[in-house]
């Protein structure tokens, strides 16, 4: 970690400190199983194959990374800030036979260790939350993509309409309820998720977000919305 690493890259560094251990487990359970799906529905509409290169940046403990490899056949270079994740993601590479088509490599989004030009798609998962710039990361995750590649990210969303109470209710008592039972890392995740998750999507709109990747070289950008609102996918091709 830099010395002017920022408080909000800190503070993203020690949460997933406390909880990389068992962060799957968990991820799945607070989510009602819902993570897990969405990782699906991001990863069967890549447009790769076994001869393509995927970049997975937030990889963590390398769940889409892993799930790009089985379904595509593709070589996976998974990226992640946070050496507690990437560790325990290598662990899971290994244990399921995939450490010859995943590389797990510590970077920054800000900074990809990644040429220009040289990944046929990237893919990233519930990223921008936890960055100072989001339109400057957008920029330099669109950077080595080939033209004509994809991008695609999963991000939690906010429901509208009558499904917030709900939401509301489950991510500000119910997840740190829950997660007390995890130990301290997973309370602490609970109390933070929820405001932070709203926080983002006040302060950036959707249909600013979406700007920010066609400002940043990608065309064809759609978002789709999943579980009433829980969370959004985008996809978009390098133009």
């Amino acid at each position: 970690m830099t010395q002017d690493t920022s408080t909000r890259k800190r503070h993203a560094l020690g949460l997933f400190d406390g909880i990389a251990a068992d962060y799957d487990r968990w991820a799945q359970l607070l989510s009602f199983g819902n993570d897990r799906r969405w990782h699906d529905l991001l990863v069967d509409r890549l447009a790769v194959g076994p001869d393509s290169v995927v970049a997975d940046v937030a990889t963590g403990t390398a769940a889409v990374a892993m799930s790009i490899a089985w379904r595509h056949g593709s070589r996976v270079i998974g990226i992640d800030q946070n050496e507690a994740m990437l560790a325990r993601g290598r662990e899971r590479v290994a244990a399921t036979g995939l450490d010859g088509r995943i590389e797990l490599v510590q970077g920054e989004a800000e900074a990809l260790p990644l040429e220009d030009a040289s990944v046929d798609a990237l893919v990233h998962t519930y990223l921008l939350r936890y960055v100072d710039d989001p339109p400057a990361v957008l920029r330099e995750l669109a950077r080595p993509i080939r033209p004509g590649g994809e991008m695609a990210s999963l991000e939690f969303f906010v429901p509208a309409g009558a499904w917030y109470p709900a939401w509301w209710a489950w991510t500000r008592i119910g997840l740190p309820a829950v997660g007390a039972a995890g130990g301290p890392g997973w309370y602490r995740t609970g109390r933070f998720l929820g405001p932070n998750i709203e926080r983002f999507w006040l302060d950036h709109p959707l249909e600013q977000l979406l700007g920010w990747w066609h400002d940043a070289g990608i065309g064809n950008v759609r978002a789709q919305r999943l579980s009433v609102g829980g969370a959004v996918i985008i996809r978009g091709t390098k133009t």
